[in-house]
């Protein structure tokens, strides 16, 4: 389990195709501290640590997580929102984040506002997955507030802070983000619908 508090910014070093698969080779500020088997969450995508070679480490996408995300994009130099997995005596400071991306959405403007930035996303319209107003998203990895909702679109306003120390100052109109929906709100969707 996750929270969607990115710990840092990854670069993608290296990219090979084996088979359905794609093995990436990532660097990042904490690569010496994981170890084989740890759970580390790209882009909001919990991938599992393979192989560690230095400052270098490697995670296998499988054909499922390539089409249900944007990491079939990645090449050399990408950037990846980072996250190691929640510890149990850890502070629980974002939202109940799984790690299994839902969907992706599409940048379709970026406003910057003066000291924050509004992001909107355009999305498939979907009855399963919603959002709802001041309730939470997860984008890329990180752990947002909804501003503004509809069916096929929602906005995030973004801090300094956040744009400062996650790829959301790389994105650019058109680009593809990961999206995974609120958790709670997955639930109560489907309790209501079981319900009739």
């Amino acid at each position: 389990m996750f929270t969607g508090i990115v710990e840092g910014i990854g670069t993608v070093r290296s990219v090979k195709q084996e088979g359905t698969n794609i093995r990436f080779g990532i660097e990042c500020s904490f690569s010496e501290e994981l170890r084989v088997d740890q759970s580390v969450a790209h882009n909001g995508v919990c991938l599992t640590v393979e192989q560690l070679r230095g400052n270098l480490y490697e995670v296998v996408a499988i054909k499922e997580t390539l089409e249900r995300s944007n990491l079939g994009l990645w090449k050399d130099g990408s950037h990846v929102n980072l996250e190691r997995s929640m510890r149990a005596d850890g502070r629980f400071e974002g939202h109940i984040v799984q790690g299994h991306v839902d969907d992706t959405a599409i940048v379709e403007s970026i406003k910057n506002e003066e000291g924050s930035w509004l992001y909107t996303f355009s999305h498939a319209k979907r009855k399963d997955l919603i959002t709802v107003q001041k309730g939470s998203i997860c984008v890329n990895g990180v752990s947002l507030t909804v501003v503004g909702s509809g069916d096929d679109h929602f906005s995030v306003a973004i801090i300094p802070y956040t744009f400062q120390n996650t790829n959301f100052q790389s994105l650019k109109e058109g680009d593809p983000v990961n999206l995974e929906y609120d958790i709670i709100g997955k639930y109560l969707l489907k309790y209501f619908e079981n319900k009739g």
